[in-house]
């Protein structure tokens, strides 16, 4: 009896569409880390996944061998030059990529990338065969016109429904606006700062859904029920939906045949002149259809129409009346009505959809889950979630599954895994075995991140895979270097597998296997130079295997950077004009900017303002383009080391040709680049006259590509900023809260067999007056909606929080809170704890009780609501001790020992630290 009890076990729990399955069934398999840029992936036969990474590269994942191999390149575009003639990081590239239904016959794939030489993007179909691009094998099937003057949004997602159409987003290709709302600037030569010339305009690909159907010589033609019929004046037949800003990853239901998307929206953080705050959607298309942008967002809430002659705004649009006046507009005039968001959510908290969370936010979409797509998948998911719309947002790194009812309205939603954060997730859908695969672009934009990966989440209705953790107390170091390797945290959710793991350690190089460790926790030294993955393998008692990947560059150790402020406090904002900065960089290889061994041009500083509501990728492309520039200088000192300098000036011809005339005459680009690298290495003649230029076999591949980016960027220009100065820190007239950024990034110039690592430090100063809605801990609190997202302190002892709060300075904090209205709230007292909320009471506010209601006031004329809700609040004063200096946790505990649990205590607005 016990053995088939055992067996039922195992075999695990009935599908029964009802029951919502344990989280500890799903299990996160890690298939592939440190990619460079991944933007979207695709499934091919022999359980492979074919990602595109965003500078032009093709990487393939092998499941059955864990391999993650090269599989080809093709030249994009990844730079905007602005009229002024700055160039900078833009946010296109290599967008998209998807195999064609029948690539088993035919080995075709589409790649949608922005073309290298002229300013448009390209869906273009190739074969790929043996696991490699065949890069003669080129068809353009669609071009789309753009400009890259100015950033941004460019789409790239692609699927397919069951009748062979294919879908593609694009982006607006618009310039962002400063006030971050809609962009409806008419004023000649501003065509690129309106939206009523792309996604407006039924005559223009941008800012579109297109659906067409490709045929065998890389044609295609447009299928039934687009949303302009083919002939129709002022039109493009391949539109699908339009009116949309930054349609990110769309996916079709293969039973309703609805398709499904993230968008992407503008960057304001409150409501004003210009009409609605920003707002992200994710949107359902049951047919062709316009979707509003520019003239409505969200749930069809109007902009106000604006006058480009004077900057001035007028009264909101029609949304049952829209038509596009613009002198940008090549279409019709006379819109459809628009579909409003299925879903939409600000920066704060969402009134109508509180779950979705508050922070930065980026739609990406995802996959609806129908099981009948997985008839002989290994391990589909459970029936709970059939039918149900899978979504995730790049920056808030959760996922939802959102419930439909039997027409496809929104019904409800909930978080799947709530434990489990994916950073961002650029693509997110479900592979032939059934399992679901989120690709994450990582931490920061415009780089290769070290935690960007491939990750797939396994339903185990049986026995379930190992939960693995790894860590390395150092990553980088010279040799000798002893690290410590531990899996402390793995586990199993199994009962019969406790204390029966199996840990094995594998030393990598470029994937090859250097040697191996068993233990869950190992010393390990690294005696030779080298760049090594070292991969936890844990294998339960059942022989089921899970893993995760660390990297260690040995031989080279990171460098260290410092920023002082000429400011006692480095976490808050108090209206300085001119703040004065220095940066030291140290590095155990290079030296120091002490010592002179670094140079203030090899560091990357920038300053930035940020709004309280932004998008990051304008001020990520600034980061980006000055670590490039910094780290070729790297180049132009190794060019004067040596024998280079001899034959080659930098400006004016010697020998041979200037190095502003090896620019001018070799355009910036991948083959152009190689070219010149072998030139350095290996030398030649007869390109620039009789005389031969000397080879350099000495010379690492690695100094001459240094030596190479730094001729070809010579004319790239960026804003520069010193190792020490001061920079001006006014707040901009048209915003009214926000941080500055001043950070500064060094990459080292690498040592032997090891890349070069980069280093960074960052300082944020941000405003003073904290929302208790970004609170990093918190205790027996509730965000209740239907007030004005009021945020509540709920019984005796809740308590919120705040990590690495600099209290150098800080004199007193202000809990701005109210008690009494029809929420009951009680009242009582604040105490303020540092870096232990149950630790001692460092200060206790004076008790207040439940005030009389006096309803819903206006502010006077000519006075913010903020200021006149600072005005009337009732304010909890807490000293600091005289001589707090320092960063600390910073907690605040509400006590009333008359609340009962589920009692309101305080109604929190808003804590201000004060010098």
């Amino acid at each position: 009896m016990c053995s088939v009890l055992f067996t039922a076990c195992e075999s695990g729990p009935k599908d029964d569409p009802n029951v919502k399955p344990e989280d500890n069934r799903f299990t996160e398999v890690t298939l592939a880390q440190g990619l460079d840029e991944p933007m979207e992936m695709t499934f091919l036969p022999g359980s492979k996944i074919l990602i595109a990474e965003r500078k032009g590269g093709l990487k393939l994942v092998n499941e059955e061998t864990r391999e993650t191999l090269d599989a080809g390149f093709i030249s994009v575009n990844t730079k905007y030059t602005n009229k002024e003639g700055r160039t900078r990081e833009a946010e296109e590239g290599l967008m998209g990529v998807i195999a064609d239904p029948n690539f088993e016959e035919n080995n075709w794939i589409y790649l949608y990338y922005a073309d290298p030489d002229t300013p448009k993007h390209v869906l273009a179909r190739y074969e790929f065969k043996d696991d490699y691009l065949v890069e003669d094998s080129k068809i353009v099937v669609l071009e789309v016109k753009t400009q890259r003057e100015e950033c941004c949004h460019t789409g790239g997602g692609m699927t397919w429904d069951t009748e062979g159409n294919l879908f593609l987003t694009v982006g607006n290709n618009t310039v962002n606006p400063r006030s971050g709302a809609s962009n409806m600037n008419e004023a000649e030569g501003h065509k690129n700062e309106d939206d009523q010339r792309a996604p407006g305009n039924s005559n223009d690909l941008r800012g579109k859904i297109l659906r067409i159907t490709p045929q065998a010589d890389g044609s295609y033609t447009i299928p039934e029920g687009n949303l302009f019929p083919e002939g129709t004046e002022k039109t493009r037949p391949e539109i699908y939906t339009m009116g949309h800003r930054n349609p990110w990853r769309v996916s079709y239901d293969t039973k309703t045949g609805y398709i499904y998307w993230g968008e992407v929206g503008p960057d304001a953080n409150v409501d004003s002149i210009w009409g609605p705050k920003g707002y992200d959607e994710f949107n359902q298309a049951k047919k062709a259809g316009f979707f509003g942008w520019p003239y409505v967002i969200g749930n069809n809430f109007p902009y106000n129409r604006y006058n480009s002659e004077d900057g001035t705004y007028g009264e909101p649009f029609d949304p049952m009346n829209l038509k596009n006046n613009s002198v940008n507009n090549t279409g019709i005039v006379d819109l459809p009505e628009p579909v409003p968001a299925m879903l939409y959510y600000p920066y704060g908290p969402s009134q109508e959809f509180p779950l979705l969370g508050t922070s930065g936010r980026s739609a990406t979409g995802g996959p609806v889950y129908r099981k009948a797509d997985f008839k002989n998948a290994e391990r589909p998911w459970p029936s709970y979630y059939e039918g149900k719309w899978l979504i995730t947002d790049f920056m808030r790194g959760w996922i939802m599954a959102i419930t439909m009812d039997e027409n496809g309205d929104y019904e409800s939603m909930e978080q799947v895994l709530p434990n489990n954060f994916y950073s961002g997730a650029i693509d997110m859908d479900f592979g032939p075995s059934g399992d679901m695969y989120v690709l994450e672009y990582g931490t920061a934009w415009f780089r290769g991140n070290p935690n960007s990966r491939l990750v797939k989440i396994e339903y185990n209705a049986g026995n379930r895979k190992p939960i693995v953790e790894a860590a390395v107390d150092k990553t980088s170091g010279q040799l000798p270097l002893k690290v410590n390797l531990s899996a402390e945290g793995t586990m199993d959710y199994d009962d019969y597998d406790q204390g029966n793991l199996n840990y094995s350690w594998i030393i990598k190089e470029g994937g090859v296997e250097k040697d191996r460790v068993s233990g869950e926790k190992v010393e390990y030294t690294f005696t030779d130079a080298g760049d090594y993955e070292v991969e936890l393998e844990v294998t339960d008692s059942k022989g089921d295997m899970n893993s995760k990947t660390l990297n260690v560059f040995a031989g080279n150790s990171a460098p260290q950077l410092s920023i002082t402020l000429d400011k006692p406090n480095k976490t808050f904002y108090f209206g300085e004009k001119q703040i004065g900065y220095s940066i030291a960089v140290t590095d155990s290889e290079d030296g120091s900017t002490e010592n002179g061994a670094i140079n203030a041009d090899e560091v990357s500083t920038t300053f930035d303002f940020v709004p309280a509501g932004f998008d990051p990728i304008e001020m990520a492309a600034n980061h980006a383009t000055e670590d490039e520039l910094a780290s070729f200088s790297v180049g132009r000192q190794l060019i004067e080391g040596s024998d280079c300098i001899s034959c080659h000036q930098f400006d004016s011809k010697s020998i041979g040709p200037s190095y502003a005339e090896v620019a001018e005459r070799y355009p910036n680009t991948p083959k152009n680049r190689a070219y010149l690298i072998e030139k350095v290495i290996n030398g030649g003649s007869g390109v620039w006259g009789e005389h031969g230029m000397s080879a350099h076999p000495d010379l690492s591949r690695a100094d001459a590509a240094r030596m190479v980016d730094f001729i070809l960027n010579m004319n790239s220009t960026a804003s520069r900023l010193p190792l020490s100065g001061s920079v001006n820190a006014a707040i901009p007239d048209y915003e009214e809260s926000g941080s500055f950024v001043l950070r500064a990034a060094y990459k080292d110039r690498g040592a032997s067999n090891v890349k070069p690592l980069l280093g960074e430090e960052m300082i944020v100063l941000r405003s003073p007056f904290l929302e208790p809605h970004s609170a990093d801990f918190r205790k027996s609190t509730v965000v209740q909606t239907a007030s004005r997202n009021a945020f509540y302190a709920i019984g005796d002892g809740s308590s919120i929080g705040f990590a690495d709060i600099d209290l150098t300075g800080i004199k007193e904090i202000v809990l701005y809170v109210s008690t009494g209205g029809r929420a009951a709230v009680l009242g009582g007292t604040a105490e303020l704890h540092f870096d232990d909320p149950d630790g001692a009471a460092i200060a206790t506010s004076e008790k207040v009780g439940m005030a009389p209601d006096q309803g819903f006031r206006r502010p006077p004329a000519g006075m913010s609501f903020t200021e006149f809700r600072r005005q009337n609040a009732m304010k909890l004063n807490l000293s600091i001790p005289e001589g707090t200096e320092g960063k600390h946790s910073v907690y605040f505990k509400f006590k009333n020992p008359d609340a009962g649990e589920s009692d309101f205590v305080f109604q929190i607005q808003e804590i201000e630290f004060r010098q």
